[in-house]
């Protein structure tokens, strides 16, 4: 026998680490879970080449479509230290549909990208699962997506998660519009760290040989559960306001922080004014603060310190805008104005 020829007889797909027949158990396993997130636009069934969607039935005079892709990042890295992935899907859509609701824009869509080196379905069925939460808590369809297996890139329980999502707003309606002078901001809290500034909680915790199996020193819960706890999404409560034409602008506070992102919507010829003591961050972030010792510059650089939304409202609507955000559960405070100037002006204390 040729020497080449007992080598030839093992190769094969599945002995190279990519089990196809695997993937289609998988498919098989959501194919109810995508269902329960499809709403009036969905068309089509899962299994075809690429996903359909029809906007008619939204009834726009002159619609614009609304793009928005992005991941979870390291938080990743923490959902398996813990083996908890019953919330990072939330957190993949969360990013994606709080950036869409910045343009004024609901979500229609999303497409989820999820890559491993070995298809564990129990586990891929869960991520997915999560992401199908987050899909109907925003009102957008899961409508397709990748499973990819590279064992020759992803080692273990690795994986990584990427998601795309497509809205919709009326040409009319984009924003952000016409922001002025004295206008006020209002902050909408976070939830937690939501989905940034893991590689730095994570540069923590081995610094201090911190385990996250333990219960938080501010907390009964574990710190990893805490880590772990979803990115909010506010898209129903904003549509609401934003539907009232209360908002001038949104700015979704992510990476960056809350400054960079808050000015990436006020115009050039003028600035803002943020009165940091309104803020009150919640107890992770104090205790961040005080075991590392980073300065309150680098915290507002790369946390979102305790807001998720950041809204420019008129003098004329900030009241009734106010009213309507707590009757739907929020708690919106304001933390500052819009002024005239070039540099962003900070008063006051974080903690």
């Amino acid at each position: 026998m040729n020497q080449f020829s007992s080598k030839s007889n093992k190769l094969s797909y599945k002995n190279s680490g990519v089990d196809i027949s695997a993937g289609n158990r998988f498919v098989s396993k959501i194919k109810t879970t995508l269902k329960s997130t499809h709403n009036k636009g969905t068309i089509g069934s899962i299994g075809a080449f690429s996903a359909l969607f029809d906007p008619k039935p939204y009834k726009l005079k002159d619609p614009i479509l609304v793009s928005a892709s992005d991941g979870v990042g390291t938080k990743l890295v923490i959902a398996n230290e813990m083996n908890n992935h019953k919330y990072i899907g939330i957190d993949l859509v969360a990013m994606c549909v709080n950036d869409i609701v910045c343009q004024g824009a609901r979500p229609l869509f999303f497409l989820d990208y999820l890559a491993t080196g070995s298809l564990d379905i129990v586990k891929a069925s869960t991520i997915i699962k999560s992401i199908a939460t987050g899909c109907r808590e925003s009102g957008c369809a899961l409508i397709g997506g990748e499973t990819a297996e590279m064992p020759g890139l992803y080692k273990g329980a690795d994986y990584d998660l990427a998601g795309f999502a497509v809205g919709v707003v009326e040409r009319s309606n984009i924003l952000p519009s016409a922001i002025e002078e004295n206008y006020f901001l209002l902050g909408l809290e976070s939830s937690g760290l939501h989905s940034n500034g893991f590689s730095l909680i994570r540069d923590i915790l081995s610094t201090f040989n911190i385990d996250i199996h333990d219960k938080a020193p501010f907390s009964r819960k574990k710190l990893g559960d805490i880590l772990l706890t979803p990115t909010k999404i506010y898209i129903n409560n904003l549509l609401q306001l934003i539907e009232k034409k209360h908002v001038y602008g949104i700015s979704h506070i992510t990476g960056g922080g809350l400054v960079e992102n808050i000015m990436r919507v006020i115009p050039s010829d003028l600035t803002i004014q943020i009165d940091l003591s309104t803020i009150k961050p919640q107890k992770i972030y104090s205790w961040i603060k005080g075991i590392s010792k980073i300065s309150d510059n680098e915290m507002l650089k790369t946390f979102n310190c305790g807001l998720g939304m950041v809204l420019v409202i008129d003098e004329r609507n900030v009241k009734n805008s106010l009213k309507l955000l707590k009757s739907l559960g929020e708690n919106p405070r304001i933390i500052g104005t819009v002024i005239k100037g070039k540099s962003p002006l900070l008063k006051g204390s974080l903690f």
